[in-house]
């Protein structure tokens, strides 16, 4: 990945903070991090990286040392910049940050490496050693590399500070959604308990194997979990045409499938993989009931957008990737009761963000009652 270099140097004023792009002054916070947030939407449409790099400078700048540091800092950072990179506070009076705009491959020859290289050479033979002990530096590229082998959260909270802002802003609102989910499926696991019995029974008598299918999922900011579903497929099957058919169904190109009401739906039907009464509980969605678990555990809640598989999330745009940031996965959700399986992926994913957008313990409330109906009508479900 390479960037553009600019040949023209311009240089940054020390302390006053920018209002608009066009002034080479420094952000304040909240208008910094609201450029990250309208950088990483301009790079989701024309998939040109961009980096992040912060220096912390340990501390508040109250003290004399600290503001001769920062202005040499600021000064010297003006000649690894371009017009088009944009610098400010990622925390008032503490940490610098800079975009490094589109890096993406374009004939350029400066990769993230060299950037890295030119700014922390450029600040090393321009800082005494004492000012630059005192800095801190790190390097942040959007969009991050997701590795899903790994059991740590692979999504990188530095470059979304607007949605620990809004999560802050909610706290009350979420603290109450994770009441609801506790109380909704200790609630369910206790009244549900004979339909669990019996459904187990169906599920032994019919194939061979175990009662509960276990799958690795992928939950909130891209963390992965053990997902929980009644077994509906004979064992050992391969998954192979499922994942055909997913990364067609993402990328555009899947043709619709004819449900058994004879709807044109965007799901992979008349699957062989699945047993008789596998059918009958997708098609009644009783093969979700054990996500209730999930639910209790805290890896899902009951409503939200569902959780896809690891190689679904591989072959996602890099905005598809937002539904698993912004909301926790659910049982159900805005997509589930407006058109389920009969809606393309992209208009799947706005829905997912729509909710995520505008969710309260209200609108909960309202999918979760529209949900009964939906199950019962059978609307996309197989």
């Amino acid at each position: 990945m390479n960037a553009r270099r600019s040949s023209s140097v311009t240089s940054l004023t020390p302390f006053p903070e920018a209002t608009t792009p066009v002034d080479r002054g420094i952000f304040d916070a909240e208008a910094f991090r609201r450029m990250i947030t309208l950088e990483r939407k301009r790079s989701e449409r024309s998939r040109k990286p961009f980096m992040l790099l912060l220096l912390d400078m340990g501390e508040a700048l109250p003290s004399e040392k600290n503001g001769k540091t920062l202005k040499k800092v600021l000064s010297v950072l003006s000649l690894t910049t371009r017009e088009t990179d944009i610098t400010g506070w990622y925390a008032n009076g503490c940490v610098v940050g800079v975009m490094f705009t589109e890096i993406a491959d374009d004939g350029g020859s400066s990769a993230p490496s060299t950037i890295i290289t030119r700014v922390t050479d450029t600040l090393r033979g321009n800082l005494e050693p004492e000012q630059f002990n005192r800095v801190s530096l790190s390097f942040h590229v959007f969009p991050e590399d997701w590795d899903h082998d790994q059991p740590q959260r692979p999504s990188n909270p530095t470059l979304y500070p607007d949605l620990s802002t809004r999560d802050d802003a909610r706290k009350g609102f979420r603290t109450t959604k994770r009441m609801m989910d506790i109380l909704g499926s200790v609630l369910a696991l206790v009244f549900l308990a004979p339909i669990f019995l019996i459904v187990a029974c169906a599920i032994k008598a019919s194939s061979e194997g175990p009662v509960f299918f276990r799958q690795r999922r992928i939950g909130q900011h891209g963390q992965p979990f053990v997902f929980l579903k009644f077994r509906s497929m004979f064992v050992n099957n391969d998954a192979a045409a499922h994942r055909d058919y997913v990364q067609q169904l993402i990328a555009g190109k899947a043709n619709q499938q004819v449900g058994e009401n004879g709807q044109a739906v965007y799901k992979l039907t008349k699957d062989p993989r699945i047993t008789r009464i596998g059918g009958f509980l997708r098609k009644t969605s009783l093969d979700e009931l054990p996500q209730f678990i999930n639910v209790l555990r805290g890896e899902m809640s009951l409503v939200g957008p569902r959780p896809p598989v690891p190689y679904e999330v591989e072959a996602y745009d890099i905005w598809h990737r937002r539904r698993l940031l912004e909301a926790k996965p659910g049982i159900t959700g805005l997509w589930q009761v407006s058109g389920r399986s009969r809606v393309t992926f992209d208009d799947m994913v706005r829905l997912d963000l729509r909710y995520a957008r505008t969710w309260s313990p209200w609108m909960d409330i309202k999918i979760l009652v529209r949900t009964p109906g939906a199950v019962v009508l059978g609307e996309g479900a197989h």
